[in-house]
């Protein structure tokens, strides 16, 4: 999957997302299990725009997953190792396994997309 804005762009949105996570985590005073989600939701939608499904999907798997394992009251004594050891065993795997760009390239494929994306606003 392609990048669909440039790292610049995906950054801000996704913290965009994670500042109003907190505001609304603040205002209903909901802050755990709450800020699992105000963190992974921005999480996941930066990997999403910068073309990493694999990593959205495992993102959203374990924060949603930590997320209704508290609210919901569910056992987490297996839950939540299983939910974690998922998402360090695909970091591991996923960082010795994929193909390293080169960062000029990414650099230069940066600089498109943002001149892209500045003339088609």
């Amino acid at each position: 999957m392609r990048r669909i804005v440039s790292k610049k762009r995906a950054k801000t949105l996704s913290t965009a997302l994670f500042l109003i996570g907190l505001a609304i985590i603040s205002f209903m005073h909901a802050f755990w299990p709450g800020i699992m989600l105000a963190v992974g939701l921005p999480l996941a939608l930066r990997q999403y725009l910068l073309g990493r499904p694999y990593d959205m999907c495992v993102s959203l798997f374990v924060f949603v997953g930590v997320f209704v394992t508290v609210q919901f009251n569910i056992s987490w004594e297996i839950l939540l190792p299983v939910l974690f050891a998922t998402g360090g065993i695909y970091l591991l795997f996923r960082e010795y396994l994929e193909s390293k760009e080169e960062p000029l390239e990414e650099q230069e494929e940066d600089i498109n997309q943002e001149i892209e994306e500045d003339q088609h606003p």
